[in-house]
Parts: C-alpha cells; structure tokens; sequence
C-alpha cells in the first residue's frame, strides 16, 4: 500500500471505510507501478488529467512522482502540448507552471522560432487521412472559417507529432484526459491508439489514470468503448 498517498491517509476513511481505502490503494498500485504502461507514463497521464480537472495539487503530486520515476521535463511537455489543444490556454498555461514547478533548474527561456502555416489543401487532407472522412463539425469549419480548420489541423499535428514521447503513448494519454471527463470522444482515440499498436491491456491503464481525479466513473464511461471500437 502507498502510505504516503493523500487519500489512504485521511482519519475518517480509516475509521469509517475500510472498503473504499482499500480499493482505492489498488487503483493506486495499478498507476504507481510498471504494467502494460510504465508506471512514468501513467503518473504523467494522470497528472495531465488532474489538471484538466482543475485539481492543481493532485497533478502536482503526480507529476513529482512521475519526475521520481524518471520522467524528463521534455516529456512532461507533452502533456503542456496535449493541453493546448485539447482544452486550450487556461489549462495549458496551468499545466506550464506545474512543470516549472516539478522541474524547476530546467526552466529556461527559448528564442521565438516564427509560425508554421498549412498548405492550401493540407488540412483537409490530413483529416480525410486520420479519421477516414472530414467530421461534419470539421468540414463545417472547412467551409465558413478556413484559416480555422488550419489552425484545427495545426494544433492536432502538434498533439501527435510534435508530441515528445511516441505516438501511442500521445494516444494513451488523449484517452486519458478525454476519460476523466466522460467524454464520448475517447473513442476516436482509442481507435487511433489501436492503429498505432496499442494494446487493450495499455488502454485500459490510460483510463483508469483519470481515476484519481474523475472516480471511477471514467472507468464506466470509457472502458466499454474498448468493446465497441
């Protein structure tokens, strides 16, 4: 059992619900340790979750113990990246100052390298190639606000490809992030994160990270989709 996790050490759970401190211990061990994904990839995940959520000190502890396990601040980027996109610049810039937080030595500042622009046509062709027909939300905004699909596929591009760990590993924390908040959008990623050979061992660990700040309700939300994609 983790003794110094938070939760395992509230008085009234260990008077009152020995059932509840128990289980959660388990999910505990499930994210604190190596298993289809290394226990550094799975505090990453969860910290990220956390985050999205809006527990700041949650995600702080998870991030340090991720950082204990060898994370590198650049990987910890990823999840900086990943929010960017996903949830945008509250969540993004919260998530930049736990990382200085976690990795502050490392903090330095980096000249402005200048904007990336998409090619006419490159969007929408990207999207065809990654979700095998343009979403009706996406062909909308093909339509009435290009440089936004632009902005749409760059900012996509960057979640995966500039991502600083491997593309499943971007997938498994998307799935992650997209579980602790119940969203039935975790279904396109994890078929993308099947694509790129994730297994269901690998996503099934991706969601329970977003346990620690969602309950498990992540787990009912997101966890079927593994049958159903």
């Amino acid at each position: 059992m983790n003794d110094t996790n938070a939760l395992l050490n509230v008085d009234l759970l260990k008077r009152l619900a020995p059932f509840t401190r128990s289980g959660y211990a388990l999910f505990r061990e499930v994210i604190d340790m190596d298993g289809a994904m290394p226990a550094k990839l799975k505090l990453l995940c969860a910290a990220v979750a956390a985050c999205n959520r809006g527990y700041i000190e949650l995600a702080v502890t998870e991030l340090k113990g991720a950082a204990l396990k060898g994370l590198q601040q650049q990987e910890a980027a990823s999840g900086l990246i990943l929010l960017s996109s996903l949830r945008g610049e509250g969540a993004a810039l919260a998530f930049d100052s736990i990382i200085r937080q976690v990795y502050p030595a490392s903090a330095t500042p980096t000249m402005d390298p200048g904007l990336e622009r998409a090619m006419p046509g490159e969007a929408e062709s990207n999207f065809l190639s990654y979700f095998g027909s343009v979403p009706p939300a996406l062909a909308i905004l093909l339509r009435l606000v290009p440089p936004a699909a632009d902005a749409y596929y760059l900012m996509r591009k960057g979640t995966i490809d500039c991502n600083q760990l491997d593309r499943k590993s971007a997938e498994l924390m998307l799935i992650a992030v997209l579980a602790s908040d119940y969203s039935p959008m975790a279904i396109t990623h994890i078929r993308a994160a099947r694509a790129v050979g994730a297994s269901d061992a690998e996503m099934a660990e991706a969601i329970l990270c977003a346990v620690p700040c969602a309950g498990i309700a992540a787990w009912m939300g997101a966890g079927m989709l593994l049958e159903t994609s």
